[in-house]
C-alpha cells in the first residue's frame, strides 16, 4: 500500500435515504415501517467479515433500524442523535481509529457535519448536490437501492479486501449463505 494511503478501519452510515428509499411510512399505533434491500444487507454483512467496525448515526429513532442492525451484526447503533460528529468521535477510541480512517456514506445536510471530517465522504446517487460535492465516493444506485452494498465493495477493494472476500465466497462451503 503506498504511504499516505489509509486503511478503512471503520464505515458508517445514515439510514433514511442510504439505506432505505428515503421513504417513511406510518400505521396505526405509532408504527413506523421501513424497506431495506438484500444487497444493502449483504454490504454490511461483507464489511463485518472483513473486520470494520460498523455504525450506524441517524437522526430519527426506529424499531426497524434496531432489529435490522442487530440482523447485520452492525457494531455500533445510535438513534435520536442530533450532533453525529460528537457521537463518532466519541466511538473513534474505542476502536483505536482515526477520523482518517472512517468511511461514511450519508445524503443529506445533517450528514455535512461528520462527512466534512472523515477520510472517506460517500452519497448515494441521489444525495443532496451540497453532500455529493464533498462525497469522496458518489455511487451509481440511488440510497435504499444497493448504494450501501455499491460504497461497501469499493471500500472493501480500496482495503485490498474485496478478492479475497469474494474467493471466500466461490468455495463451495459458502455457496447459498448469505444473511443480506
Amino acid at each position: 500500500m503506498p504511504a499516505g494511503h489509509s486503511q478503512i478501519k471503520m464505515f458508517g452510515m445514515d439510514i433514511d435515504g442510504v439505506l432505505t428509499d428515503g421513504g417513511i411510512c406510518y400505521g396505526g399505533g405509532g408504527l413506523e415501517i421501513k424497506r431495506f434491500h438484500a444487497h444493502d444487507g449483504m454490504g454490511l454483512t461483507l464489511l463485518g467479515m472483513a473486520g470494520l467496525t460498523t455504525f450506524i448515526i441517524t437522526g430519527r429513532s426506529s424499531e426497524a433500524v434496531a432489529r435490522r442492525g442487530q440482523e447485520l451484526g452492525v457494531t455500533e447503533i445510535y438513534q435520536g442523535v442530533d450532533d453525529k460528529l460528537a457521537c463518532l468521535r466519541a466511538m473513534l477510541p474505542k476502536y483505536g481509529a482515526s477520523l482518517e480512517e472512517v468511511a461514511y456514506i450519508g445524503d443529506d445536510l445533517a450528514d455535512l457535519g461528520i462527512m466534512l471530517h472523515v477520510g472517506f465522504p460517500m452519497a448515494p446517487a441521489d444525495a443532496r448536490d451540497e453532500v455529493k460535492r464533498i462525497a469522496r465516493v458518489v455511487t451509481v444506485r440511488p440510497g435504499g437501492h444497493g448504494a450501501l452494498r455499491e460504497a461497501a465493495e469499493w471500500a472493501l477493494r480500496h482495503n485490498g479486501q474485496w478478492e479475497a472476500l469474494l474467493a471466500d465466497f466461490q468455495s463451495p462451503r459458502k455457496r447459498g449463505e448469505s444473511r443480506g
